[in-house]
C-alpha cells in the first residue's frame, strides 16, 4: 500500500477516535467503553507508524 494511503488510515483512526466515543459510547460508564476504545486505536495508530517508517533511511 503507498505511503499515503498509510496516512489516510492514520487519520481516519483519529477521526473514529473523535467520533465514536462521543456517539456510539456514550452511555457506556464502564472502563471498557471509551477508554479501552482509546487505547486500541492508539495501539493501531502506533502499529501504522511503524509499518509507515520502516522504510526509512538516516544520513
Amino acid at each position: 500500500m503507498p505511503r499515503s494511503r498509510w496516512i489516510w488510515a492514520v487519520w481516519g483512526l483519529v477521526l473514529l477516535s473523535y467520533l465514536i466515543p462521543y456517539t456510539l459510547l456514550t452511555r457506556v460508564q464502564a472502563w471498557y467503553g471509551s477508554f479501552l476504545f482509546w487505547t486500541l486505536v492508539g495501539l493501531a495508530v502506533i502499529a501504522l507508524n511503524i509499518v509507515m517508517t520502516k522504510d526509512f533511511k538516516g544520513k
